[in-house]
C-alpha cells in the first residue's frame, strides 16, 4: 500500500553554499543537502575535485555548481558568494567548512603560519558570512548558517596553537553574529567536530605524524565508540541545523564528539 503523503525534503528549494566543499566534510554536506532538495554550490581550490563533485550532484538530479576560490583571499571569498547569488538568485544557507590544520606550537609558530590559520579558519568565515547576511538582509529573508569549528577550540593539543586560536575565534564569532542577527531571523550555529575520517585528515596524519595505512584502525581503537567520526554523519547533522527542523536554535556551538569536553578520569 502506498501512503498519500511524503515527508518533505528538509532543504527543498533552498540554495546552499558550502565553502571548502570539494572534499571531506564539505563534500559530504553538499551531497546531503542535494539529497534534501537543495540547489548546491561548492567552493574550493581544486578544480578537478570541485567539477567532479558538481557533475556527480547534477547526475543525481541536483542543481549544482562549482566556484573556484581560495577563501583565504577576502576578494575571492566575496566573489564566490556573488557568483552563487548571480547564478541561483540568492543564498539561503551557508556552511563554512574550509579549514587549515597544519601544525604549530606556541614556540615554533611563525607569523606566516599564524596568519594562514587566521585567513582560512577565521577571516574567511567572517567575510563569507558578511556577504551572505548582506544578501539575506537585502531580500528581507530568513536564512541559516553553520560554521564547522572543532572540539579543539576548547584547548586542543600543544601542536595546534594557531589552529586553536583561530577556531576559538570562530566559536566566538558564531555567537556574536547569531546575537546580532537574531531579529532578522538569521540563525547561526557552530559544530565543534571531533576526530573524523576524511581525506584531509589522512594527509595530515601521514605528513605530520608519520602515520601508515593502519592509522584509522588504531585511532578508532583508542576512542570510546571504537571508531572515528564519519563525514556523512556530520553532514546529516549540519543539514538538520540548516533546516527548519532545528526550530529556533541559534547561537549554539555544539560539541559533536565522542569525548566529553571538560571530563577528567
Amino acid at each position: 500500500m502506498t501512503l498519500g503523503w511524503q515527508t518533505p525534503a528538509l532543504l527543498d528549494g533552498k540554495v546552499v553554499l558550502v565553502s571548502g566543499g570539494t572534499q571531506g566534510v564539505g563534500a559530504a554536506v553538499a551531497r546531503a543537502a542535494g539529497r534534501e532538495g537543495a540547489k548546491v554550490a561548492v567552493t574550493g581550490r581544486r578544480p578537478e575535485h570541485g567539477e567532479a563533485l558538481a557533475a556527480s550532484l547534477q547526475s543525481s538530479g541536483t542543481q549544482a555548481m562549482y566556484v573556484p576560490a581560495d577563501v583565504a583571499e577576502v576578494g575571492q571569498a566575496r566573489a564566490s558568494a556573488a557568483a552563487v547569488i548571480s547564478a541561483f538568485g540568492r543564498v539561503d544557507c551557508l556552511v563554512n567548512s574550509a579549514g587549515l590544520t597544519s601544525r604549530g606550537s606556541l614556540l615554533d609558530t611563525t607569523p606566516e603560519l599564524f596568519d594562514q590559520h587566521i585567513a582560512v579558519n577565521l577571516r574567511a568565515p567572517f567575510f563569507l558570512m558578511q556577504a551572505v547576511v548582506a544578501d539575506m538582509l537585502a531580500r528581507h529573508a530568513a536564512g541559516t548558517i553553520v560554521n564547522i569549528i572543532s572540539s579543539s577550540e576548547h584547548c586542543g593539543q600543544a601542536y595546534l596553537a594557531p589552529y586553536v586560536a583561530a577556531k576559538a575565534g570562530l566559536a566566538g564569532l558564531t555567537r556574536n553574529a547569531a546575537h546580532a542577527h537574531r531579529f532578522d531571523r538569521i540563525r547561526i550555529n557552530g559544530l565543534n567536530i571531533g576526530w573524523t575520517a576524511t581525506e584531509g585528515e589522512d594527509v595530515t596524519q601521514r605528513r605530520f605524524h608519520g602515520a601508515g595505512d593502519e592509522w584509522r584502525k588504531r585511532a578508532g581503537e583508542s576512542l570510546p565508540m571504537g571508531r572515528l567520526g564519519q563525514a556523512d554523519e556530520i553532514a546529516d547533522f549540519v543539514v538538520f541545523l540548516l533546516s527548519g527542523r532545528s526550530g529556533v536554535v541559534t547561537g549554539s556551538v555544539i560539541d559533536w564528539d565522542q569525548n566529553v569536553i571538560g571530563a577528567v578520569d
